[in-house]
């Protein structure tokens, strides 16, 4: 899939129904489409990219960059990917992870990590497939967790 392409301010409306789609597929709390529209459009005037792929648009992933302590370069956190249902297992997902990592290192970015469910089991799958690992130093170290929590 070659049209994935760097959303600009014109597309938040169309990034916000995605999220929000996202959101109300795994029940998960929503803002409502024009509230996350209006919010994406503040993150990206800062350090947050997105990246729309499809003519829909069809899926996106959005990518917080932030300084490392480690290095010189930047982290990246995948902070969101989603594809539309129907159009799953396209290679959409795939492409849209091949671009972001593409886009993080052209950022300056030398780290790139996210969090998934142990429920979402492609998602899992394709992650593994571009080289993440959920071990900590490689593929023989303790399983890493993520933990989070409302403040």
């Amino acid at each position: 899939m070659d049209d994935v392409r760097r959303a600009g301010p014109d597309d938040a409306e169309a990034i916000g129904r995605l999220l929000h789609d996202f959101n109300t597929e795994y029940d998960e709390v929503t803002l409502g489409p024009e509230r996350i529209a209006e919010r994406i459009r503040e993150l990206m005037a800062g350090d947050t990219r997105v990246l729309l792929a499809g003519p829909g648009p069809d899926g996106l992933a959005v990518l917080r960059l932030r300084p490392s302590i480690w290095s010189s370069g930047l982290e990246c956190y995948l902070a969101e990917l989603y594809v539309v249902p129907p159009l799953r297992g396209r290679g959409i997902g795939r492409a849209l992870m091949e671009a972001a990592i593409e886009a993080a290192r052209a950022e300056g970015a030398d780290h790139m990590d996210l969090g998934t469910s142990e429920d979402d089991v492609a998602a899992r799958a394709l992650y593994e497939r571009m080289g993440f690992t959920r071990h900590e130093g490689g593929a023989d170290g303790p399983v890493m967790f993520v933990y989070e929590r409302e403040l």
